[in-house]
């Protein structure tokens, strides 16, 4: 490079053209390094004061160097200015306050300025080669892209990918996966990151995308359209699961993703290190998917709690340990195939925890309604698990139990509005004995029994409460899965909300939040008026 510097126009012109096609770069980015790099030598054998331009013709390799001068009345600063006389001498017509050319001759390149122009065209080349890298990849995240394995640093793969360097980081891995250098490998782009020394680009094999998009290589349908990945789930290097389903009703979107004799589902598996795939037929109907998912065990029953956002699945004793999958990866992968959290019960299981709900159901009723054993029973076999539901169930409903009349269910309904009061009422000494004020009462969507938790918590004040956050407020607690296994290692459940058990939205706890908060801004008005009346009376006196 430093000959290219002082090279003749011919071979100036060669070289522009040779770096711009090896870099892929633009020609006028290497020609305007050229220029930056011969104004820098110029600066340096005329003087760094001086505002030097050199333009370099892209064609012909011509090369004009000149400086540039302002006319003044009085010369402040001898390198960027002139005065009228002298600038008469540069240019005839020459006025006040115009830009004058300067034309300077030609400079020879020393050792010491060659190294230098020859640093800044390499810097200018590497920072527009950077930004081609970037713009070149930025937008294609979520492809499938082939490079070769450059090297392997501290459990990273580097990989060459042709016009830039990718990276696979050792979470992104396939575990037990032999990678070795000049390897070809395939991966997902996750993400591209501009940074100073250029762009990192982040790859994948890990992902659940990888496997999609392998599988729209493979399968012309899903590739076309026809047949849709609706939910992946991965354990890389083991097991996964897909749900599929097929817009055309002619198409059986699992066979398709197999393939004849299981061609297209094996080269997706080699291509994964022989990861098993569970291909699913995907259902807008939520029981029916996670009974799917949940293949290859049987399942009895699923009961789903819409409020806590969480399914109980029910299969017969025997097949226990083939819905939970060795060290719980089959309901681990259906509960992310699913978005669900997914607690596996067996028959007997069930049955006790049923009876168990019955029985204390039943008692709550026989308590608290003064009702006998067989009223009580008969209640819970209807439906009714909670005080509040036979308070205020329609009439007509409750006296349309086999057995009742109109009369009965009023007195039933009288007794359960009574039982409420009577919990209302102590829950309301309770929370005064631990100390919460009844300002708090008043907030929207506030309950009594929500005062006794606030208060356990250590929340007494409208203070207190305001200064919580939303979530710490309102947020569900979550729970992993449930598996049923004794060996499994326990995990420590999210903690969630204070309020997280009554089943608040968003809303409702940023309602109550504001309304605890407003008592902060009641003052500001008054305590403005105040600053204001001294400073009327201090406008009168004068």
């Amino acid at each position: 490079m430093a000959t290219g510097v002082t090279a003749n126009r011919a071979e100036l012109i060669a070289i522009a053209n040779s770096v711009a096609s090896e870099k892929m770069i633009d020609k006028a980015i290497v020609i305007e390094a050229m220029e930056d790099a011969i104004q820098r030598a110029a600066r340096t054998r005329y003087g760094q004061e001086m505002d030097i331009r050199a333009k370099l013709d892209p064609n012909n390799g011509d090369l004009r160097l000149w400086r540039v001068v302002e006319v003044v009345e009085l010369v402040d600063d001898i390198y960027k200015q002139v005065d009228l006389k002298g600038a008469q001498k540069l240019q005839d017509g020459a006025q006040l306050g115009d830009f004058l050319v300067d034309p300077l001759p030609p400079i020879e390149f020393g050792r010491i300025q060659a190294q230098a122009a020859k640093q800044t065209i390499f810097q200018k080349v590497r920072d527009a080669e950077r930004e081609r890298q970037y713009e070149e990849f930025k937008d294609r995240a979520g492809e499938i892209i082939t490079g070769v394995v450059k090297r392997v640093e501290f459990g990273h793969i580097v990989v060459d990918l042709g016009r830039a360097v990718g990276v696979i980081r050792r979470d992104a891995q396939i575990p037990r996966e032999v990678v070795r250098v000049n390897d070809r490998i395939r991966s997902l782009i996750l993400k591209v990151v501009r940074e100073n020394r250029g762009p990192q680009i982040f790859l994948s094999r890990a992902h659940p995308d990888f496997m999609k998009k392998l599988f729209a290589q493979e399968v012309p349908e899903i590739y076309d359209g026809i047949i849709e990945i609706k939910a992946a789930a991965r354990d890389p290097g083991s097991r996964a699961k897909i749900g599929v389903i097929s817009h055309d009703s002619s198409i059986d979107p699992v066979g398709a993703c197999v393939g004849m004799k299981g061609s297209r589902v094996q080269a997706v598996v080699q291509e994964m290190q022989g990861e098993k795939i569970d291909i699913i037929p995907w259902s807008p109907d939520t029981a029916t998917f996670v009974v799917n998912a949940l293949q290859p065990a049987n399942v009895a029953r699923v009961l789903i709690d819409e409020e806590d956002d969480r399914i109980e699945v029910v299969v017969p004793d025997d097949q226990l340990s083939l819905a939970i999958g060795r060290r719980g990866q089959n309901v681990r992968l259906a509960s992310q195939l699913t978005a669900k959290a997914i607690d596996i019960l067996t028959e007997t299981d069930s049955s006790e925890k049923r009876q168990a709900e019955f029985v204390k159901n039943s008692d709550t009723f026989q308590n608290e309604l003064d009702v006998d054993e067989t009223l009580a029973q008969l209640l819970v076999a209807e439906g009714f698990s909670e005080l509040e539901e036979v308070a205020y169930v329609e009439l007509d409903e409750l006296a349309g139990i086999e057995g009742f009349d109109e009369d009965l269910a009023q007195e039933l309904q009288s007794r359960a509005q009574e039982a409420l009061e009577r919990r209302e009422t102590a829950q309301r000494e309770e929370r005064r004995a631990l100390g919460v004020e009844d300002a708090l009462a008043e907030l929207p969507y506030m309950t009594e029994a929500m005062l006794v938790t606030l208060g356990k918590a250590g929340i007494k004040t409208l203070d207190d409460l305001a200064d919580l956050a939303t979530d710490e407020l309102i947020e569900k607690k979550r729970q992993e899965p449930r598996r049923r296994n004794d060996d499994a290692p326990k995990r420590p459940e999210h903690k969630g909300g204070v309020l997280g058990a009554y089943g608040l939205s968003e809303e409702q706890g940023n309602e109550m939040i504001m309304a605890a908060r407003a008592h902060w801004f009641e003052d500001e008005p008054a305590s403005a008026s105040e600053n204001a009346e001294p400073e009327a009376e201090e406008a009168a006196r004068d």
